[in-house]
């Protein structure tokens, strides 16, 4: 299996590469990744100006890697257009916070994701709460995990968001198939009057409620690890039965790694 790694945080982001530490065991990996932090651009992709990509040290043998002057959206089109042959996966993270409800539509993660998913692959977006080690960690091994069922599974188009909790294995209740949560942030703006010039700034402030049943947020404040299934048509819906089966067991193997 060939696996396409990117992220939004950077080709330098620790996050990124405890992800790719995962996924080479049992993988081929190549990683092409913007060339600094592209967090919270969405799907952008860059139309006037030419992209510049520089092949870089990769702290991980045998696995080569890329910087891109662009978004992470522009990362994986390059990849898969020119830099790479026979991709059969797009993983993109470890997101260093988490993507719930909303944050999908903004965040650079699951945008890219979303380009190998217009493209037919498999496609999933990986994240974590800020500033958790053990959320990298269980994040890692659960992407890893994850992206092997996908593989034995040969469903070519699927396009999943996966969160973690901030806990170790042991701790973690279940994994849950959900949806996305209609809010996940408080938005508003705040002004500054300082300088010649007047300045806005936006301000992102997320809902401490658990949200309603079955959705992102409310699996993840109860502890649960989050599988949303994404698609951008209803005759992309995976089927339940495929999803009930990429999720069965997969704490129970998670903890026996």
């Amino acid at each position: 299996m060939k696996i396409l790694v990117t992220n939004d945080d950077g080709i330098k982001a620790e996050s990124l590469w405890a992800l790719v530490a995962e996924l080479q065991k049992t993988a081929h990996v190549t990683v092409v990744a913007p060339d600094g932090e592209r967090s919270g651009i969405g799907t952008a992709v860059t139309l006037f100006q030419p992209l510049h990509v520089q092949e870089v040290a990769s702290p991980i043998k045998g696995v080569p890697a890329y910087a891109v002057d662009g978004s992470p959206s522009d990362c994986v089109i390059l990849a898969l257009g020119k830099l790479t042959d026979g991709v059969d996966m797009v993983v993109s993270g470890i997101n260093p916070n988490l993507n719930l409800g909303e944050d999908v539509y903004i965040s650079g993660t699951v945008g890219a994701a979303m380009q190998g998913y217009f493209r037919g692959l498999p496609a999933l977006a990986v994240s974590a709460p800020p500033g958790s080690q053990v959320g990298l960690t269980v994040g890692a091994w659960t992407a890893a995990l994850l992206a092997q069922k996908i593989a034995a599974a040969s469903f070519a188009r699927i396009f999943l968001n996966l969160n973690v909790p901030d806990l170790p294995l042991e701790e973690i209740n279940s994994v849950k198939i959900t949806r996305l949560a209609r809010a996940s942030h408080i938005n508003s703006v705040e002004e500054d009057n300082r300088g010649l010039r007047k300045q806005y700034q936006l301000v992102r402030e997320r809902l401490a409620e658990a949200g309603s049943d079955g959705t992102d947020i409310q699996a993840i404040m109860r502890g649960d690890i989050s599988i949303t299934p994404l698609y951008t048509s209803l005759l992309d819906k995976p089927p339940q039965r495929l999803l009930k089966k990429l999720s069965a067991d997969l704490l129970n193997e998670l903890k026996k790694v």
